[in-house]
C-alpha cells in the first residue's frame, strides 16, 4: 500500500480539553472521513478538526509511551530495563534495532498522519468562509487554530528529524500531491520550513494569561520554546546521509540567534517561571493541573483509560511499586553512575533517580545500585490504584528551565563567552536545585568553553529521565563521547576506583511504611538507612559499608549490584550496539520502506 495514502485514510475517534481543565473532551470524526470544504464552515467544525491534530501527539504510539520512553534511550542517564531483543524496545535502547523492529512503525506512521490532519487545516482555515467574512473575534479564533495546526506538524516534524533524520517533507495533503512516493528531503531544508512556519505561528497564537487554556493548548511561549528547540537542533549536529557523517549545521549563528532571541521574548514576558518546588512541577502533571508558576509550558495530554488517548507514564516507567495497590513496572532504569553525577544536596537526585522501591507489602525499601527507576513519575501519586496500566499522566513537553538554559548556551555561542544575563540564568536553575544549601551551588565558569561544558551538565541533571538527553548529546555531538565515557565509569564503579573509591558495595536498612504524600526526599529519608558511626545520613552513599550487616538489618547491593555484564554483554550491556556514524538514528521500518519506491533506508541499515 502506498505509505502517503495509507496515512490518509487512517481513521480514529480524537479527543481533546477544551477548557482549562483536562476532564472536559470533545468527541469529533477524523477530517479525513468527511468532505474538507464542510469541516472547515464554522469555528466550531474547525476546532474539531484541529482535534484531530493534537490526537496524533498523543497515546502509546506517541508521547504516551514509545515517542518519550522508547526513543529517547540511551544515553548517560537512563536505559530500559531488560535483555536485548532487536525486535522489540530493549532492541532500541541498546542502539541494536532491527528494520523489523515492530516499535518503529506506528510511531513513524502516527506522525505523519498528523502532519496529514495538520495539512488540512493550515490548507483549509485561510479558505474558509468564517475566515474570509467572518467577524474579527471569529478570524482570531481561527488564525489561532492556524497557529496551533502550524506548530503541531513542526513538532511532527521534529521527531521524525530526531529520530530518523531524512525524511519525505509533506506540506499539503495527500489528495493535492501528484504522486504519493515521495524521496527524503534534507533536513536543513524541512528545519527552514518549519522554523519560518513557527514564526508566522508565533503571531497567531496568544500568551499563556490571553489563551484561558490549561497548558495541554499551545500558546505563544511553546510556539516560541519549541522554535528555540529546533534552530538550536539546527545548528548543531546530525547523522548526515552523503557522507555519512556527524556534520554541523550551515549558518549556525543564524540559528543561535533565533534561539536566544525567541528564549529572551518568554523571559521578559513575565508569563511563566521557575516553580520554587523542583517536585511540585511533577506532582501537578500526575492530575492533569498545572503547576503555581506555570514551569510547564505545553504538556501533551492525558486521558481516557486507553492506548489511543491516554499514556503508560508513570506505570512503565517511574518509580517501582510491586504491590497490587499501585501495580508498576519501573521499566526505564538509571544508568548506575547517574547516581553520582549530582551533588549530595542536589534536590533533583532523590526525585529524579528513585533509588527505592515499594514491595508487595507496602514497605519502601532500597532498589538495588543497579535497578534504580526515573522517579519523577510514580503511580502512587495518582488517585488511580490497582493493576491499571493508563494512569492519565501528561507529559512536560516544555518546561521554563529549558527557555533559560536553551537562553544560556545560545548567548554563550553568540558572543564567545556568556553574558551575565546568560549566568544568571543558569544560576536560577542551580539555585533552585540547592535550595537550603545554597553554599554547595558552586560556581559557574565565565569562558565559553567552560560554560558549555556546565550547561551540558547542568542539561543531564535537570532533565533526566524527560527525553531530552540523547537529542541533546547528538547535536553536541557528544553521544559517542559520553556513551565511552559512562562505560568507564561504569567500569571504575564496578571496581570501586576513581571517584567511586569510596562508595559502599551494599547499603544496610530497614524497610519503612509508604506514605505517598511524604516528598521523594522526605520518602527515601524514611528509610532506615545504617550509618555507620561519625557519618552523617548524606555521606552515606559515599563512604564504605561495614563488612558484616549490623543487626536488625537486611542488606541490598548498591556498587555491587553492577557486574561486567552490565557493562558490556550481548543481552546486558549498556549501549552494546552503539556504533558511531550509524546508530544516532533509528531505521525506517521495512514495511515503511518497501510500500514506496522512492524511500531509501540509508545509515548502514
Amino acid at each position: 500500500m502506498k505509505i502517503n495514502k495509507l496515512i490518509y485514510i487512517l481513521s480514529c475517534l480524537v479527543i481533546f480539553s477544551t477548557s482549562t481543565s483536562c476532564n472536559d473532551f470533545l468527541d469529533a470524526e477524523n477530517i479525513s472521513s468527511s468532505d474538507e470544504s464542510q469541516q472547515f464552515d464554522s469555528t466550531a467544525d474547525t476546532f474539531t478538526a484541529l482535534i484531530g491534530v493534537y490526537n496524533q501527539i498523543i497515546g502509546d504510539d506517541a508521547y504516551g509511551q514509545r515517542i518519550n520512553l522508547y526513543f529517547p534511550q540511551s544515553a548517560d542517564d537512563f536505559k530500559l530495563s531488560g535483555d536485548y531483543n532487536c525486535n522489540d524496545r530493549r532492541g532500541i535502547s541498546t542502539y541494536g534495532a532491527c528494520t523489523s523492529n515492530p516499535d518503529l512503525n506506528k510511531p513513524f506512521l502516527k506522525l505523519y498522519s498528523g502532519i496529514e490532519r495538520a495539512n488540512l487545516c493550515i490548507k483549509n482555515i485561510p479558505l474558509s468562509p468564517v475566515y474570509q467574512t467572518g467577524s474579527a473575534a471569529d478570524k482570531a479564533l481561527m488564525d489561532r487554530y492556524l497557529g496551533e495546526a502550524l506548530t503541531l506538524r513542526a513538532q511532527f516534524y521534529f521527531d521524525l528529524i530526531k529520530n530518523w533524520g531524512d525524511v519525505p517533507m509533506q506540506m499539503v495533503p495527500s489528495s493535492d500531491l501528484e504522486t504519493v512516493y515521495l524521496p527524503k528531503t534534507d533536513r536543513d531544508v524541512i528545519y527552514d520550513k518549519i522554523i519560518a512556519d513557527l514564526a508566522t505561528a508565533s503571531a497567531l497564537v496568544p500568551w499563556k494569561s490571553k489563551s484561558n487554556t490549561s497548558n495541554t493548548r499551545i500558546t505563544k511561549a511553546a510556539v516560541k520554546g519549541l522554535r528555540a528547540r529546533i534552530a538550536l537542533a539546527r545548528a548543531g549536529y546530525s547523522l548526515r546521509r552523503e557522507p555519512r557523517v556527524m556534520a554541523k549545521g550551515s549558518n549556525s549563528q543564524v540559528y543561535y540567534k533565533i534561539a536566544y532571541d525567541e528564549c529572551k521574548d518568554i523571559m521578559l514576558s513575565g508569563e511563566h517561571s521557575l516553580n520554587q518546588s523542583f517536585e511540585a512541577v511533577f506532582r501537578a502533571l500526575h492530575d492533569n493541573s498545572e503547576d503555581a508558576a506555570k514551569e510547564v509550558i505545553f504538556a501533551v495530554g492525558a486521558f481516557g483509560g486507553n492506548a489511543a488517548t491516554d499514556s503508560k507514564i508513570g506505570y512503565f516507567n517511574g518509580m517501582r511499586h510491586d504491590n497490587n495497590t499501585w501495580k508498576s513496572s519501573g521499566g526505564v532504569n538509571a544508568i548506575a553512575t547517574y547516581f553520582y553525577e549530582f551533588g549530595k544536596y542536589d534536590i533533583r537526585r532523590d526525585l529524579t533517580v528513585a533509588s527505592m522501591l515499594i514491595n508487595e507489602g507496602n514497605q519502601a525499601i532500597l532498589a538495588t545500585g543497579a535497578l534504580c527507576t526515573d522517579g519523577k513519575f510514580r503511580k502512587s501519586w495518582t488517585s488511580i490504584t490497582g493493576t491499571a496500566q493508563n494512569l492519565a499522566i501528561d507529559w512536560p513537553l516544555l518546561r521554563y528551565s529549558d527557555i533559560l538554559l536553551m537562553f544560556a548556551e545560545a548567548d554563550n555561542e553568540l558572543n564567545g563567552s556568556p553574558s551575565q544575563d546568560a549566568i544568571n540564568a543558569v544560576r536560577l536553575v542551580r539555585n533552585r536545585a540547592y535550595a537550603g544549601n545554597l553554599g554547595q551551588a558552586g560556581s559557574i565558569p565565565t569562558d565559553k568553553a567552560g560554560f558549555f561544558d556546565y550547561i551540558v551538565h547542568e542539561r543531564l541533571l535537570e532533565f533526566g529521565g524527560e527525553g531530552l538527553r540523547k537529542y541533546d548529546l547528538i547535536r553536541w555531538n557528544l553521544l559517542a563521547t559520553k556513551i565511552a565515557e559512562t562505560k568507564q565509569k561504569l567500569s571504575n564503579f564496578l571496581s570501586g576506583t576513581g571517584q567511586y573509591a569510596n562508595v559502599p558495595s551494599v547499603l544496610y536498612y530497614k524497610e519503612s511504611p509508604y506514605d505517598k504524600t511524604k516528598t521523594a526526599q522526605a520518602a527515601l529519608q524514611a528509610i532506615d538507612i545504617y550509618v555507620p558511626a561519625g557519618v552523617s545520613r548524606a555521606d552515606v552513599y559515599y563512604t564504605p559499608a561495614p563488612a558484616s550487616a549490623p543487626s536488625g538489618y537486611k542488606a541490598i547491593n548498591w556498587r555491587a549490584a553492577v557486574n561486567g555484564q552490565y557493562i558490556n554483554d550481548p543481552l546486558k550491556g549498556y549501549a552494546q550496539y552503539f556504533e558511531a556514524n550509524r546508530k544516532e538514528l533509528l531505521p525506517i521500518y521495512n514495511d515503511i520502506i518497501q510500500s514506496n519506491y522512492n524511500l531509501t533506508q540509508d545509515y548502514g541499515y
